[in-house]
């Protein structure tokens, strides 16, 4: 099977972000800094390096402000510009490269992955295409986990869907898959469970928010079986049935994922990233050590 290099990447950026409330009252969840560039920026660029020119956005009326930090800020530059802070300048003037274009899908509500990776089946055509889920925010020193995806992809000419290895009791937090001739890197996915009790769950491979997929999703989403008060259509159903019609392969990534839809998780990245900065690294070295060391001698009195 001949499998083209992916060109396209969805992000769905719909999500209410209730979590970090107050916060996401008017910042989406997108936009939390990482040290000084915010989620959506990481995941976009990890689309671009992984060779995507095309990045398509699912957003809901509600939030502008995605597609406000992708626009042009005239009033901003010009003030830049005026102040002799060239640098900056070229920070807010390009959050994307010459070449690449951005293209945003409003709907009425916030849509679950399945349905918003269907808003985007007009724009996608008939050619595999990258899903990246913001909150998924993942370090690595080497290439991107989404570019390590579509190589093997590309390799392999099949879907590809990311996982990683969970504590056994954490599987109900996760879709969790079954393999066969899983090579320590990528294998074959026979079976794909939707937050299975430990118990129940027929591996520790979790899936997380990196997709590789071939556009005959499009057409199971469409056939999918909408559930719940609102009627969403699940991702993970759709994969199940697309694991009967053709391979599907689960790829252990290089790299450390960080669940930045949670506080603690928002919080482990901005160490991480502040340790592997290069201006930040010392500073953030010392404020640590002196904080642990304060909070070790209040432990002790």
């Amino acid at each position: 099977m001949t499998f083209k290099r992916i060109r396209k990447a969805v992000f769905p950026v719909a999500g209410l972000g209730t979590r970090f409330l107050p916060a996401t009252k008017t910042v989406p969840k997108e936009m939390l800094p990482i040290i000084d560039r915010p989620l959506i920026q990481y995941a976009v660029d990890e689309a671009i390096e992984a060779g995507c020119d095309t990045l398509v956005f699912i957003t809901n009326r509600y939030k502008h402000a995605v597609a406000d930090y992708f626009d042009k800020a005239y009033e901003l530059e010009q003030k830049l510009e005026r102040a002799g802070k060239l640098e900056q300048l070229e920070l807010v003037r390009h959050p994307l490269p010459e070449g690449v274009r951005a293209i945003f899908v409003t709907w009425a509500e916030a849509p679950a992955a399945g349905h918003a990776v269907l808003c985007a089946k007009e724009v996608i055509g008939d050619e595999p295409f990258a899903v990246l889920l913001p909150d998924d925010l993942i370090w690595n020193r080497g290439p991107g986990a989404l570019k390590q995806m579509a190589d093997a992809a590309e390799a392999r000419g099949a879907s590809v869907i990311a996982v990683q290895d969970v504590a056994r009791e954490s599987t109900g937090s996760y879709g969790i898959v079954a393999t066969e001739a899983f090579d320590g890197r990528q294998g074959r996915i026979n079976a794909i469970v939707e937050k299975p009790k430990p118990e129940d769950a027929p591996s520790n491979l979790a899936v997380v928010g990196r997709y590789v997929l071939n556009p005959r999703i499009f057409g199971l989403l469409e056939a999918t079986q909408p559930y719940g008060a609102g009627g969403e259509i699940q991702l993970t159903d759709a994969i199940a049935t697309l694991l009967t019609e053709e391979v599907v392969n689960a790829y252990r990534f290089q790299g450390t994922r960080f669940d930045c839809g949670t506080h603690i998780g928002l919080i482990e990245a901005t160490i991480r990233y502040a340790l592997d900065h290069e201006k930040l690294s010392d500073p953030a070295r010392d404020m640590m050590a002196r904080a642990l060391g304060e909070l070790g001698v209040r432990d002790q009195d």
